[in-house]
């Protein structure tokens, strides 16, 4: 079975929240494309719609939204997602991963795109007490 953690942005507050998906959950998030909305009973937060922004894998490389497929390559970067410069014009060959979910992700990052009726506070303290 496959198991993500989902770290999950509330937008509004500025807070994270860190939710354990396993089960078949996870294995309906297998698939999915960064840039993606999906509905928010996947993480157990019913009503809310969550885009997702990214994730890494077990060796923390990242996932990169214009690189097509699930995939870990090395492209050469000069900036952006996954190598920063430290001087004009510097370039590096870098590990990224491609942009659709595989169960050799670990993390996935996500942000509220749409609110549900209750607080995501409320709804998290009522799954802790089930």
């Amino acid at each position: 079975m496959v198991e993500f953690k989902a770290i999950i942005n509330d937008v509004k507050t500025g807070k994270s929240y860190n939710v354990t998906v396993s089960g078949h959950h996870a294995n309906s998030l297998i698939g999915k494309n960064v840039g993606e909305i999906i509905d928010g009973i996947f993480v157990g937060l019913p009503g809310y719609k969550l885009k997702i922004t990214g994730g890494s894998d077990g060796n923390g490389t990242p996932m990169r939204k214009d690189l097509p497929g699930n995939k870990r390559r090395g492209l050469l970067l000069s900036e952006g997602l996954g190598f920063h410069e430290k001087y004009p014009g510097q370039r590096r060959r870098v590990a990224i991963r491609g942009s659709a979910i595989s169960s050799e992700i670990v993390q996935i990052n996500m942000a509220v795109s749409e609110y549900g009726p209750k607080s995501i506070e409320d709804t998290m303290a009522e799954a802790k007490s089930e």
